[in-house]
């Protein structure tokens, strides 16, 4: 099932069932870091409140919300609206599951202050989340022994003493969960390699989205994104077989969007 909207999301959310979706992957309006055609001066603090409200709302229980944030650098100050966002929808009720990383690798800014280098990826639950498929990365040297845990012994100690009992450690394994900082290169050829996708002036990458739904989500679970834009979590949810429902307020992107998740 694809379901594409175009319209206000706050007013097509309304059309969505309680408890229904399984997965949001979005990235809501940046402060007023870009135009979007124009359409940011509609983004407020009560929109994206009342946004993470109906969010709430349409959650299954279990389900989560992956929200992809920065924030915006005004007269030398960064405006710290990530948080807010965060703590607001905690209040909606959402548990704050992980903060996690979300490292671009991008061109330098030469600001007068360290290179902005990451975003904000909240990961928020309804509850405890239902499903976490990790992702797995190779250990870096998987034939090293573990240390036992909360040991006060020195590593030659602690060997020392498991050559006297007799017991071996157990070798650390091949790989090894992922942690929650993702280095993924963005830009024409890394993001997408859809053109058409990069009319948006801040497309998602697709590793990123790929990343999220699998790692949330189960095939055949509904992902949805109410900030559609270019359409990358629609196509990604699509060629990893869930149901996909996005809304797009500018018909310019809707229309991208729509073309991209079809030619999935």
């Amino acid at each position: 099932m694809i379901k594409l909207m175009q319209g206000d999301c706050l007013e097509r959310m309304k059309e969505i069932a309680d408890c229904s979706v399984d997965l949001t992957v979005t990235s809501p309006p940046y402060d007023s870091l870009r135009s979007y055609n124009g359409n940011n001066v509609l983004w407020s603090d009560e929109v994206w409140k009342e946004v993470l409200r109906e969010l709430y709302r349409i959650t299954a229980l279990g389900g989560v919300v992956v929200w992809v944030v920065g924030d915006a650098t005004i007269k030398g100050s960064e405006t710290g609206t990530s948080f807010k966002q965060a703590l607001h929808a905690m209040s909606c009720g959402f548990r704050l599951h992980d903060t996690m990383i979300y490292h671009k690798n991008a061109l330098p800014k030469n600001h007068n202050r360290y290179e902005q280098d990451f975003e904000y990826m909240f990961v928020f639950s309804k509850g405890n989340p239902k499903t976490f498929n990790p992702i797995r990365i190779p250990c870096k040297f998987p034939e090293k022994e573990t240390a036992r845990k909360n040991s006060y012994f020195s590593d030659t100690k602690e060997k020392n003493r498991s050559a006297r009992s007799g017991k071996k450690r157990k070798p650390v394994g091949l790989d090894k969960i992922d942690g929650n900082i993702w280095y993924i290169t963005t830009g024409k050829g890394h993001s997408t390699l859809d053109a058409e996708a990069f009319v948006h002036p801040a497309i998602f990458p697709e590793k990123l989205a790929a990343r999220h739904i699998e790692s949330w989500s189960n095939e055949g679970d509904v992902v949805f994104d109410p900030f559609m834009g270019s359409g990358t979590t629609g196509k990604m949810a699509k060629l990893n077989n869930r149901n996909f429902i996005g809304i797009e307020l500018d018909e310019n992107y809707f229309e991208i969007a729509r073309k991209r998740i079809e030619e999935a």
